[in-house]
């Protein structure tokens, strides 16, 4: 797991060789209530910590030595911080493989303030939805943990579709204890429903981890909350990442 560094506001990573641009793009983002943090190579950002907060990713096509496309691949893993391009010299080859990669959006020098602006916003909110997920995952796999071996043999059966009796029969214990282990699991696992619990199960045989937040409290898991969206996914975790200003 990678190493994280807190922020305590929304972080906007700058990697451009021009230092001419910092003093002007820092009042921007300051002034935008974000924290600018620059880099002059991708060499050097990438030797920065990873950010525990909203951040995206501001950086200049061509690059001294890893470029921009390259910089890019190379932190393709890091989904809670969009890529943002820059530069004057951009063809149409370079945009292409840029926005096929995931880049949000590519600007073009000298940076027009509205549309620059307007980018890091969305940047931004795209980060503070997947810190957001990897937090709900990782209160869901907590609350996995907590199941102790036989409830998770349980589990894996229930949402396979067998029912109580089928339990029963393939792990050689009676129906009642199949009840009684089928009842502690989805309290543990917080699912108020068959289908909430087969949700969560897909979510613990996709996820794949984002960035190491601040870990849950020991003892017992958190709960989670009923989500305001009447689509049956069954849960929704509490918040723990600050949204943009």
């Amino acid at each position: 797991m990678a190493t994280v560094t807190p922020f305590p506001t929304p972080t906007v990573f700058i990697v451009d060789s021009d230092t001419c641009l910092r003093e002007p793009l820092a009042a921007q983002f300051r002034g935008a209530g974000w924290q600018p943090r620059f880099a002059s190579s991708a060499e050097e950002f990438l030797a920065q910590p990873r950010a525990l907060t909203a951040c995206c990713l501001l950086v200049e096509l061509q690059l001294p030595g890893i470029t921009g496309l390259d910089l890019q691949r190379l932190v393709a893993d890091r989904v809670e911080m969009p890529v943002i391009f820059m530069s004057a010299q951009a063809d149409i080859p370079a945009t292409v493989r840029a926005m096929k990669a995931g880049a949000i959006e590519f600007l073009t020098k000298p940076l027009a303030s509205e549309p620059l602006l307007r980018a890091v916003e969305e940047g931004l909110k795209l980060s503070t939805g997947a810190l957001r997920k990897s937090r709900q995952e990782q209160i869901l796999e907590q609350c996995y943990q907590s199941l102790s071996l036989r409830e998770r043999e349980v589990m894996r059966l229930v949402v396979a579709g067998r029912l109580n009796k089928q339990v029963a029969v393939e792990l050689g214990i009676s129906e009642v204890t199949v009840k009684v282990h089928r009842g502690k699991l989805m309290r543990k696992m917080q699912a108020s429903s068959l289908a909430g619990l087969v949700n969560m199960s897909m979510v613990l045989n996709q996820r794949a981890p984002v960035v190491q937040l601040a870990p849950p409290r020991p003892g017992r898991c958190q709960p989670f909350l009923k989500s305001s969206r009447a689509t049956g996914h069954g849960y929704r975790a509490p918040e723990a990442v600050q949204r943009p200003c």
